[in-house]
């Protein structure tokens, strides 16, 4: 059996999920906010991956669509979109690997990875 709901995105700060959540419903597309009030605990949001913007699982072509055209594209340290050493796109992403009770709890000691959003390359930061 097919979920009802598909999870779009995750986010760090509740204010970054409402936002692409206003635009969505403005679009008429209904979106849930899973894990919305744990970000409130501190650490523990680290823990459970931040809150997920989740739509109706029909909807998820229209949503994914509307996200790609607003969403924040990983920058480097000279603020410059980071580009994929395999497809040449600028369309990369923060990539955590999680591995591990330490990076679950404690995700920014990771080391930095982006990953292609055109190719799914997953590459270090230089």
């Amino acid at each position: 059996m097919e979920s009802e709901f598909t999870t779009i995105a995750s986010f760090e700060f509740l204010a970054d999920a409402q936002i692409v959540k206003a635009k969505m419903e403005s679009e008429g597309i209904r979106v849930f906010l899973q894990d919305e009030n744990i970000l409130t605990v501190g650490f523990i949001r680290d823990a459970v991956g931040g809150v997920k913007l989740q739509v109706k699982t029909k909807d998820k072509d229209e949503a994914v669509s509307i996200y790609d055209a607003i969403r924040p594209y990983a920058l480097d340290k000279e603020g410059n979109p980071v580009i994929c050493p395999n497809c040449k796109a600028a369309r990369s992403e923060r990539y955590l690997m999680r591995k591990g009770l330490w990076h679950k709890l404690f995700p920014f000691l990771e080391k930095r990875r982006y990953k292609c959003l055109n190719c799914e390359m997953i590459t270090a930061a230089e």
